[in-house]
Parts: structure tokens; sequence; C-alpha cells
């Protein structure tokens, strides 16, 4: 997706959407979140209202499966893609449909290429905005910038990952949530992986500690967005506009301006306030003077921090303090947040003049400086 494109669907974000949004979050697969959701629409069906299940993963579990019964299902798209009979949601179908509430299970899924979405939580945004609600499921482990925290409590790294600003834009966010003990027990009944998985699965995810670890994120998680959601409702009746503004300054070191940007989204999404990306490009830094691998990353980057909320400002010039120090004032930033003291860019800072001029400045100005892990 170009950044045109991410520009967009940060806009979309920022409207007020005439759908509503209901998010289901678990701290694993099995927790019972498409259940909750099916259950749900039995309760809203019998009530009158005209709900579609546009998309709904049962992975064969019995019990899920029954619950389908007597729901009206949006038949799935067929696609075939590298040679392949796939079958993936039909977004159109539901926007032609024009229910008053749609299911959408699978928030994080990558639609299949050739989709007019990339992203499976953009084709619910465009339900949004044509007024329908949507409710929707996601694992916890899937939340953009808990993604480091996650790697290192399983070992894994998840590429399917859903901007939190997402989860900023649902009206309701719900845990499902089980104990350690109950989610095993459902694990070794056969009601989350066939029989043959069950084994693999408690050698490695579905381990006591790491269940609970992901168990607390979760929790922690869904808390911080009803305690951030009733902050942000009570401040905007008195005055339009937080006073937190994070501006997350990074290099073209891909993983060093990873961490930077999720951890700003982080403290961003915690404070419901406005953040910003700062890129120098130094003449080291130039198109012609950095791998084409290294130029990818920095797109990537760019592309992940607008999906989070962020405006990126991409700016040329020698002097990196002398250039942080006009976008601080410029965009009247509260808190500057940059990689370790080795990292590149705070090197390329150390060794300006005017280095000390810079946090003399940011002192006076009451300017937070954050140094990220």
């Amino acid at each position: 997706m170009s950044n045109d494109a991410a520009n967009k669907w940060l806009e979309k974000l920022s409207l007020r959407t005439k759908g509503k949004l209901k998010i289901y979050i678990g701290m694993s697969a099995g927790v019972g979140k498409s259940y909750r959701m099916l259950q749900e629409a039995h309760r809203l069906t019998a009530a009158g209202v005209n709900l579609k299940v546009g998309y709904i993963e049962t992975h064969d579990r019995k019990e899920t499966q029954d619950l389908l019964q007597d729901l009206p299902l949006v038949p799935r798209r067929e696609v075939f893609y590298k040679g392949k009979r796939l079958e993936e949601f039909d977004l159109q179908a539901v926007l032609l449909l024009h229910p008053d509430v749609v299911i959408v299970d699978e928030l994080a899924h990558t639609n299949i290429p050739g989709s007019k979405n990339e992203k499976r939580w953009q084709d619910v945004l465009d339900i949004l905005e044509a007024g329908i609600d949507v409710i929707s499921a996601v694992n916890i482990q899937h939340i953009e910038s808990i993604n480091d925290e996650v790697k290192q409590i399983t070992g894994v790294t998840v590429h399917e990952r859903v901007p939190d600003k997402i989860l900023q834009t649902a009206d309701e966010v719900v845990n499902i949530d089980l104990t350690a003990d109950e989610l095993i027990t459902r694990l070794k009944e056969g009601k989350i992986y066939d029989q043959q998985k069950v084994q693999q699965a408690l050698s490695n995810f579905f381990q006591p500690e790491k269940i609970l670890q992901l168990r607390e994120l979760a929790l922690k998680e869904v808390a911080g967005q009803v305690e951030r959601k009733v902050d942000y409702e009570l401040t905007t009746k008195k005055t339009a506009y937080r006073h937190e503004r994070f501006l997350a300054c990074i290099s073209s070191n891909h993983e060093t301006a990873q961490k930077v940007i999720r951890k700003t989204a982080r403290l961003a999404s915690y404070y419901n306030s406005h953040w910003y990306v700062l890129y120098v490009q130094t003449p080291k830094e130039s198109p012609s003077r950095i791998p084409l691998a290294a130029q990818r990353y920095l797109i990537n980057n760019f592309k992940n921090a607008t999906e989070q909320g962020a405006e990126v400002l991409q700016i040329k010039g020698n002097n990196v303090a002398r250039i942080i120090m006009d976008v601080v004032f410029e965009k009247k930033i509260t808190t500057v947040c940059t990689g370790k003291p080795h990292f590149n860019l705070f090197q390329v800072i150390r060794k300006t003049g005017v280095f000390n001029q810079l946090l003399k400045n940011l002192s006076k100005n009451e300017v937070d400086i954050v140094i990220l892990s």
C-alpha cells in the first residue's frame, strides 16, 4: 500500500463513522470469541435486527458450527490464486445487502491479492462508513503496538497485525477471558484443535506461563481502552484538543525505527493524543547511499506509523538536532521519543554543535525526551 493509500485510511479513522464497531478480544485461539459473537447474533436476530454473518471462522468446532444454524449467511466469494480455489469475505455483497449489523471475524486477516483492500480491518472501515454496525474479533497477539511483547512471551513473530487505532475507533471492546486451566482443558478435549495437534500445542504455545502473560496483556489492553475512552470523552467536553503531543525520531535502521514507532504509538494511544514520526534524511542516508532493502523497510515503517495514526514527516538536512528542534516548536511537541544512545540517530544528534542547545530549549519549553529501549 502506498503512503497516499495509507493516508486515506488515516483520514477514515479520524472521521466519525456512521456504523458502530464492537470488538471481542481474546488472549488466544479457543477462548470463545466466535462463539460469543454468534450468541449475540441470535439475540439480535430474535429481537428483529437485520443481521448478516459476513464471515465467521468456526475451525470445525462443533459447538460453534451448531450456532450457525438459522443465521443468515453472506456467501463467500470464490477466488483463484496461484492455481487454487480459495474463499474470501465478500465486501461488496455486504455493502449491497446493507444489513443493520454484520459479523466479520478474523479482523487481522490479510486479504487475497487482488481484493479491494489489503487487510480485513480496512474492509471493516468501508462497512462502517456505509452506516453498517460491525461485530468483529481479534486475538491480543495481533495488536500492532504490543507485537514485541508477544514475541518475547511466545517466541513467535506475528505478521498479521491490526493498528491500535482500530481499537480506539471501536465503540465497545470486550475481553473474552478464560483461566489457563480452562483453556488447556478445552484444548485437551479437542475443542480448539484436532487431537493430533494437541500435544504439539501443549509443548509450544499453550504453556501455562505463556497463557498467563497473554491473559494479562488482554486484560490490561481492554481495561486501558475503557479508561482512555472515558477519560477522552470527559476531557473533550472541556477542550477540543489534548495537551500531549509525541514525536518519534527514527533513522533508516529498521529494527530500531520499528520499536520506537511501536512504543511511541503505545504512549500516544494511552494519552489519546496526536503524534508524529520524524525521519531526517541526511546526505549519508540519501537513496543513492543506503541499500534498497533499507529503503523498503523505511517505506514500510512510514506505512506502519500512518496506519497507527501518526503523521509522518520526512525532512532533508544535515543538522538533525536543529530540525528536531524546529519540528518540536512548529508542532507543539510535548515529548520527543528516540532510541538508545548507541543507536545511529542519537549519535548523529550528539555530534552536532547544537545538541546542548537542543536540550536547553526543550527543557526551557518543558518538553520531555524519552529514550526507548
